[in-house]
């Protein structure tokens, strides 16, 4: 077995739609760094027992050239985020100066979304623009870190090679259907680092005949990692995120779905109410047809059946068995969902089992009440 390298031999390969979460949420509340060595994201949980924090404290001092922590999302760039919107992709007047003035609000962040998530037209615009304008800070931040990388997202490479030059990161001799991975990994990095990258232009020319999107479901690579220190795995960021929309610019909730349950007048309210005003229709067109029923059978009129009370008939009923063999698949494939980790590899690589996206916790401060000055008599 080849002696493993200390520097990576290919790129590192990141989840654009991770980092993008991670960018959004890092605050003066929360901290996360990016591992420069293998490209896992660490997230500093204070709800964690004080000895594990104590313990990537002493991890991310000694080896702070490791460790890069994730900028900030300051006031600043909430609202140029906000503004920049606004003046690029809002044409209505009145929809803009309504905006404008939510930004020069209070609570700008939180009204601003429910706004716009209540104007769908708006909506696909602001997730395209969100997307878009994350990407180039992100992809700027990382130049500055000097961190050689690619989107895992944008590479078109089967899946399971992918798996494969993850596990391989620091071996120098390696199959051939890796090596050929790494040129077309090399290859990709490069785009990064083009002009083009910060400042994408608009397409020119004659916009594409109008086509039925076909939207297909992204596949992605299993977390697999080998220099995983002791003292981070309890930190280890790896949140199940499939697609952009399903990062939110909210600073108070942290997925699409608490966004949405919680919008005052939001769109998905108005759907609830239309479905509970088809369903009391329904009910009611259900009460007049047994109404009907019951007049034609008084009169002798050989009543007709209801559309509403057909229920499908199931003749036929089946048992399946497994075999000895289907159990044993069966309960290797259960035990993967279930989250257990895997084990070790030979070669030193170690799978991660995604994570379901926690919420995470705030300090509650109470106001300061200011005391009463003493009236002099």
């Amino acid at each position: 077995m080849a002696k493993k390298q200390s520097e990576a031999q290919n790129p590192l390969i990141l989840r654009f739609h991770r980092l993008m979460d991670a960018f959004a949420k890092s605050d003066d509340e929360r901290d996360f760094y990016l591992d420069k060595m293998e490209g896992f994201i660490v997230y500093v949980d204070l709800d964690k027992q004080e000895q594990e924090l104590e313990a990537l404290d002493q991890e991310i001092s000694t080896n702070s050239e490791r460790y890069c922590l994730i900028p900030k999302m300051t006031f600043y760039e909430v609202k140029k985020f906000m503004e920049g919107f606004v003046n690029e992709k809002v044409y209505d007047i009145d929809t803009k100066e309504k905006l404008l003035d939510i930004i020069g609000a209070r609570d700008s962040r939180e009204n601003f979304l429910e706004f716009i998530y209540d104007h769908l037209t708006e909506l696909e615009k602001w997730q395209a623009y969100y997307q878009e304008r994350s990407r180039i800070r992100i992809i700027e931040w990382l130049r500055n870190e000097n961190i050689h990388f690619v989107f895992e997202e944008d590479l078109d490479i089967n899946v399971n090679v992918v798996e494969k030059v993850k596990r391989n990161l620091f071996e120098a001799k390696v199959p051939k259907d890796v090596a050929n991975a790494r040129d077309a990994i090399q290859a990709k990095a490069k785009t990064y680092y083009s002009n083009e990258a910060l400042n994408p232009r608009p397409k020119r020319g004659r916009p594409p005949k109008q086509q039925v999107k076909v939207e297909i479901e992204p596949q992605f690579t299993v977390d697999i990692y080998t220099t995983v220190p002791k003292a981070v795995r309890p930190f280890l960021y790896i949140p199940d995120i499939t697609s952009a929309s399903a990062v939110t610019f909210s600073a108070k909730f942290e997925t699409e779905e608490e966004l949405l349950a919680s919008l005052r007048g939001g769109t998905r309210l108005k759907v609830d109410e239309k479905l509970e005003a088809l369903s009391q229709r329904l009910e009611s067109l259900r009460t007049l047809s047994d109404r009907l029923a019951g007049q034609e059978k008084s009169l002798g009129i050989q009543p007709v059946k209801s559309p509403f009370k057909t229920t499908p008939k199931f003749s036929d009923k089946k048992s399946i068995s497994l075999t000895k063999g289907e159990e044993k698949f069966e309960s290797a494939v259960g035990g993967a969902l279930t989250g257990r980790k895997a084990p070790t590899q030979e070669d030193g690589a170690e799978i991660f089992a995604p994570q379901k996206r926690k919420k995470f916790s705030r300090r509650e401060v109470s106001p300061i009440n200011p005391s009463k000055k003493k009236q002099k008599e």
